[in-house]
């Protein structure tokens, strides 16, 4: 970035192309000032004139946020402590848990604004007040919001598609796949997405922008990228990678069929973008919304521990037994038909729960005790709910009819929590975890 006229500086350049300063910090009388064309000065003036109020708008959304949670939290300032998760769940953070089973379709959106610790918070932010202004003043306010937003829901979306326990073995793997269904926040899937835009836009407008600008962006920014990507690979289990791609591919497309505001242009924006953008905004106001209406709503037994999977967060190891990673997915997956079961009378996933319980593998004693338990409270939960073939349809809506069910399953988690603390952890391989 250069401090003179803010422009992004290339990999490798030692001037900015556009006004000439030096970027290394040395100053010699052998080396000339870089001459710098008309042309590229008129372009230069034209865009980073331009306003990005949108920009901060962000910013400060985002710090806003973060500090509700903060509040919510109770805990004392700390740059690394991070917030747990009985405050990023109900704060919007991504759970697979709670999209598929309870299709809380707006954990797409809300993770966006949300951050783990103070960290996290001022390193995206950073990065905002760095990346964002030239997206909003190369393409205008209307398409950076929408750029934003949906960039950061396709960095969700890839984050929430890459939970396969089953496909996180190895090194290589684990750099996209997560083995644990932990909350997931950040908004480095949007900056990312950001990024994207700016890589493609100096590609495919290459031909006329003037020089300074063809070096700053497209492939100038290939070694951020590179050393972005490096970071997460290095930082693989708590850094979600799949969210950083996601948010990157879907900005470079959008920034293949959008073209951006030539300098001279008239700043008026077209209907549609103005449309989108406040269709986008109302989806993020919605979101919020119902977040609110569910701020209350108990955690499931499996997120009461904090185990944050974060864009920028303090390194957490997952679990590396296989066995204890099948085991746990099976215990979860029967729980979740459970409650659904009790909560809505829906029994449709209990016989799936019941297979995977009894295709679990042994771990020890205890854990074969609890599991044929929660395998009998599941089948109590069915028969409940079953519709005799000799009466009318029975209330879909109504919960479960057996009055032990739940205080029995309740006892079950206790039984089950107490497990995972003790014996479970010297089958998680997190033992050593101090």
């Amino acid at each position: 970035m250069c401090r003179s006229c803010g422009s992004i500086v290339g990999g490798g350049q030692q001037q900015c192309a556009v006004c000439g300063t030096s970027v290394s910090g040395a100053t010699s009388a052998s080396q000339p000032r870089m001459v710098v064309d008309g042309e590229t000065m008129r372009f230069a003036r034209a865009v980073l004139s331009r306003p990005y109020k949108f920009t901060i708008v962000l910013l400060v959304a985002n710090v806003f946020v973060f500090l509700l949670m903060w509040q919510t939290s109770g805990m004392p300032f700390s740059v690394l402590a991070p917030l747990p998760n009985e405050v990023l769940i109900p704060f919007g953070a991504k759970a697979n848990y709670y999209i598929q089973a309870r299709h809380e379709w707006w954990r797409f959106v809300t993770p966006m604004f949300l951050h783990v610790n103070v960290l996290h918070l001022m390193v995206n932010m950073y990065s905002l007040w760095i990346v964002g202004p030239y997206v909003e003043k190369l393409y205008g306010s209307a398409k950076f919001v929408v750029f934003w937003v949906l960039t950061g829901v396709a960095g969700v979306v890839a984050s929430y598609l890459t939970v396969r326990p089953g496909m996180a073995v190895g090194p290589i793997a684990r750099f996209i796949f997560k083995a644990a269904d932990n909350p997931s926040a950040g908004a480095s899937g949007a900056l990312f997405g950001l990024v994207g835009v700016l890589f493609v836009f100096g590609i495919k407008f290459r031909h006329e922008l003037p020089e300074g600008f063809r070096r700053a962006f497209g492939t100038g920014l290939l070694p951020m990228i590179m050393l972005n990507l490096f970071i997460g690979y290095v930082g693989r289990g708590f850094i979600d990678n799949a969210a950083h791609l996601g948010g990157m591919v879907s900005g470079a497309l959008l920034a293949l069929v959008v073209d951006y505001r030539r300098p001279g242009e008239r700043s008026g924006i077209a209907i549609t973008w103005q449309v989108l953008q406040l269709a986008v905004i109302v989806l993020v106001a919605v979101s919020f919304v119902k977040t609110a209406q569910h701020l209350s709503d108990p955690l499931p037994a499996q997120f009461v521990t904090p185990q944050q999977d974060v864009t920028q967060a303090l390194p957490q190891r997952e679990p590396e037994n296989p066995a204890y990673l099948h085991y746990a997915k099976a215990m979860n997956d029967a729980q979740e038909a459970l409650v659904v079961a009790i909560k809505d009378g829906n029994t449709t996933n209990i016989d799936r729960a019941v297979k995977d319980l009894e295709a679990a593998p042994h771990l020890d004693q205890k854990s074969d005790e609890l599991r044929e338990k929660l395998k009998l409270l599941l089948i109590r939960a069915r028969e409940s709910n079953a519709v005799p073939t000799t009466s009318p349809q029975r209330d879909k809506s109504k919960p479960v009819q057996d009055s032990k069910l739940t205080p029995e399953f309740g006892a079950w988690r206790k039984e089950y929590n107490l497990w995972l603390k003790t014996a479970g952890r010297s089958h998680s391989g997190l033992s050593e975890l101090k």
